[in-house]
């Protein structure tokens, strides 16, 4: 049981940090990064006590693939863009 609990709660963390790199990260001095990350874990352990009764992870996963296709999409028209 304990072992889910900490394996439930790498697979939120991974999830989220791929979720705020794909939406919102910004280039930042490291110190700042450091800062938002260790937010972003300690954050990620009440996440994971909501995702053992909802859908947590499962939301964390479509929102990082429409944040992928948003990015490539977003990409490509900067790309073409710049052809023109």
């Amino acid at each position: 049981m304990a072992l889910g609990f900490w394996l439930l709660y790498i697979a939120v963390v991974a999830l989220s940090v791929i979720v705020f790199n794909l939406g919102f990260a910004r280039k930042l001095p490291v110190l700042k990064n450091v800062v938002v990350y260790t937010g972003l874990v300690i954050g990620c352990f009440v996440l994971t006590f909501f995702a053992i009764f909802m859908p947590v992870a499962e939301a964390l996963i479509v929102i990082a693939a429409v944040l992928g296709v948003y990015r490539i999409r977003l990409r490509i028209h900067k790309k073409n863009q710049q052809e023109a």
